[in-house]
């Protein structure tokens, strides 16, 4: 069977790279490396980067003390290191059917488009 050579990464993958006090923040970083390591393709998605942007900017008490300048570098950065998957027509088709298929609603729709963009 042969390896995969891409992934995708969630937003809470990111920010728990990115915020030092985070119960998560060395594994988070040791994972990322060891993708880049092995050349495995991380994608993103356009979705990911705008949660990105509000998980760092929230009320979070690990993110309380993060400058906005900081969170733009990193979303600068993660749009230019990673593949970044766009979210267009197709995806919105893809989207209506899991929820024609799949009961949920409310926040499960943000998870949902991941999965239609993935």
């Amino acid at each position: 069977m042969a390896a995969n050579k891409n992934i995708f990464v969630d937003t809470n993958v990111l920010a728990y790279s990115n915020i030092p006090l985070s119960p998560f923040y060395r594994q988070a970083n040791k994972r990322l490396k060891k993708l880049r390591d092995q050349g495995i393709e991380i994608w993103i998605s356009r979705q990911v980067l705008r949660e990105y942007i509000v998980s760092m900017t929230g009320s979070n008490h690990l993110t309380k003390n993060t400058p906005l300048i900081q969170t733009v570098s990193d979303v600068r950065y993660f749009a230019n290191n990673f593949i970044v998957a766009e979210d267009n027509v197709q995806i919105t088709d893809i989207l209506l059917s899991l929820i024609e298929q799949i009961p949920m609603g409310g926040k499960q729709i943000h998870d949902a488009n991941i999965a239609a963009t993935m």
